[in-house]
Order: structure tokens, then C-alpha cells, then sequence
């Protein structure tokens, strides 16, 4: 099998080509960082749905107020008492 050959190369439009020599390493790079923000990935089929960053952090906190109300009260675990009313004292007063 002969491969076709290839007449013109560059069929990419002029607008398209980039000169990386006047290119800034990591230009934007420092954005997320000053402002606190973490990058998250989100899949395609999520992203439908959300339009911007702005819609996806409202509904987050939605949720985040909603988890918080129908979540389980956390308890601490109660302290036993030492004293009167405990097993030993009580033990102690029949004997």
C-alpha cells in the first residue's frame, strides 16, 4: 500500500500560528493562588447542568445548609459521675 503524499503541509490559517518565543510562563498562573480558590474537575454530564462557577458554588451551599439541618446532632459522651450516687459509695454506706 502506497502512502498519499502530502502536497501542502501547513493547512493551518495564518491567524492560527503562535509564536511561543513571546510567550510568559505561567501568566495566569498565579491568579488562583492570590485569590484562595481551589481548582476542581467536575465531569461533562455535571457541567451540563451548571453554566458557571457562580451556579455551582450556590448550589453547593445549598446543600451544605441542607446537610446541616437533617444531619444527626453530635453528642459528647457524658462523664460518669464520682460521688455520692455512684456504685462504690453506695456499696460502702451497707457494708
Amino acid at each position: 500500500m502506497k502512502k498519499a503524499k502530502d502536497t501542502d503541509a501547513d493547512t493551518m490559517r495564518d491567524e492560527y500560528h503562535f509564536d511561543y518565543s513571546k510567550a510568559e510562563w505561567g501568566k495566569f498562573a498565579g491568579r488562583v493562588n492570590r485569590s484562595g480558590a481551589k481548582v476542581v474537575t467536575i465531569d461533562a454530564e455535571v457541567a451540563e447542568v451548571f453554566p458557571d462557577s457562580v451556579s455551582v458554588n450556590d448550589a453547593l451551599r445549598k446543600f451544605i445548609a441542607i446537610s446541616e439541618l437533617t444531619a444527626p446532632k453530635k453528642t459528647t459522651p457524658r462523664k460518669r459521675r464520682t460521688g455520692k450516687g455512684t456504685a462504690k459509695s453506695i456499696k460502702a454506706t451497707v457494708a
